[in-house]
């Protein structure tokens, strides 16, 4: 009688425990360590030379740092407009403007301490945010845009101008530090400011997650997607945009009393287009819609925007042959370089590189076995 062989089944690969498990549980944590190390870096004497020109504790390396916190924040607020509700905005600028002009107007001109001009700036921002999209959120698409980036310019004439002789002009308008605390003022305060900056980016973070996370934040979601879906539903989408276009125009209100007190006045071009477009880069560069995305965009845009200042005009770079040094010592063209190459090479911005690099690593971990 011939024996029948059953088939041979090939028993499953034991299971690897994956190394990932353990990076996925201290995740979330990662922020806290983050703020953490952030917290304490003043008190570092340590030297990168290369990336700063100093110690990370020398005044010059923190207020640098507070400049791109700030921009991170900003960058982060914008993203609740562009990215979380897909509203292209070349007017936010205004906002930011509002909060920088309008804290050293009402210290400089009308001799308001801090502690009065600062709250009153933001909610002048608040104000002006929300008057100006209860008429530009009547368009929608390149009209919007378009309409937002007339009212920014509209300020940026009365800025320039020196409408009332409030502003000082082309020549900016220096704040007057005898209404400031005298803890936020001079050189040996830079750590203050310093904190003062990383304050307003967590902030920042802190009320851009929440909304993104609360019932307002997925209508906004849902805004982005299919406006006309949301209307079906029986809500207003107006009403949910002119919401996000406050609070964001609010919080880059906020931004601009920091940045006021940084960079100790005001100067107009912080009122023109381009600072508008710059957030627009930070958001795409760093991920739209992402939690993290903005805020490293707008950190790491703006660390180059200064550094590559020095850098271009260093003997190394004049070293170099013309047809290399010249476009090297153009700040603008190493970023936009920069930036297409991101875009390219990252779709999703930074925030989707920590996801790619994680496939590539179990691609390449798991191609010899399949081999074997």
């Amino acid at each position: 009688m011939t024996e029948v062989k059953s088939p041979e089944v090939t028993a499953p690969a034991a299971a690897v425990p994956s190394e990932s498990a353990g990076w996925s549980r201290l995740r979330p944590f990662l922020p806290l360590v983050v703020l953490a190390v952030a917290l304490i870096l003043p008190y570092s004497t340590l030297h990168l030379p290369g990336i700063f020109e100093g110690a990370l504790n020398s005044p010059g390396t923190l207020q640098l740092l507070a400049v791109c916190l700030v921009f991170g924040g900003l960058a982060a607020g914008y993203d609740l407009l562009f990215g979380r509700t897909g509203m292209l905005s070349f007017g936010h600028a205004l906002y930011f403007a509002a909060g920088v002009y309008g804290t050293d107007i009402l210290i400089t001109r009308v001799g308001l301490p801090l502690w009065q001009a600062a709250p009153l700036a933001i909610v002048g921002g608040i104000i002006l945010a929300g008057l100006v999209g209860a008429v530009a959120l009547r368009t929608v698409g390149i009209a919007f845009a378009m309409v937002t980036l007339a009212f920014a310019q509209v300020g940026a004439i009365l800025v320039a101008r020196d409408f009332g002789g409030l502003t000082g002009g082309e020549e900016g308008l220096p704040l007057d530090v005898t209404g400031v605390p005298a803890g936020l003022v001079g050189v040996a305060n830079t750590v203050n400011l310093y904190w003062l900056a990383l304050a307003y980016l967590v902030v920042v973070v802190f009320v851009v997650h929440r909304v993104s996370n609360s019932p307002t934040g997925r209508v906004l979601a849902g805004v982005r997607d299919d406006e006309r879906r949301i209307g079906v539903l029986g809500l207003d989408p107006y009403r949910f945009k002119l919401v996000a276009f406050t609070l964001a125009g609010g919080l880059a209100a906020a931004g601009g009393v920091v940045y006021c007190l940084i960079v100790g006045g005001a100067s107009p071009h912080i009122t023109s287009s381009e600072l508008t477009l710059s957030l627009l880069v930070m958001v795409v560069l760093g991920g739209p819609g992402t939690r993290w995305g903005p805020v490293l965009g707008g950190i790491l845009y703006m660390y180059l925007d200064h550094r590559l200042i020095s850098v271009g005009s260093s003997g190394a770079i004049d070293a170099l042959p013309a047809f290399l040094s010249r476009p090297l010592s153009q700040p603008l063209f190493v970023l936009g370089t920069v930036f297409i190459l991101a875009v390219y090479f990252f779709p999703g911005g930074l925030a989707s590189l920590a996801p790619r690099l994680a496939l590539l690593r179990n691609a390449l971990r798991l191609g010899p076995r399949r081999e074997s």
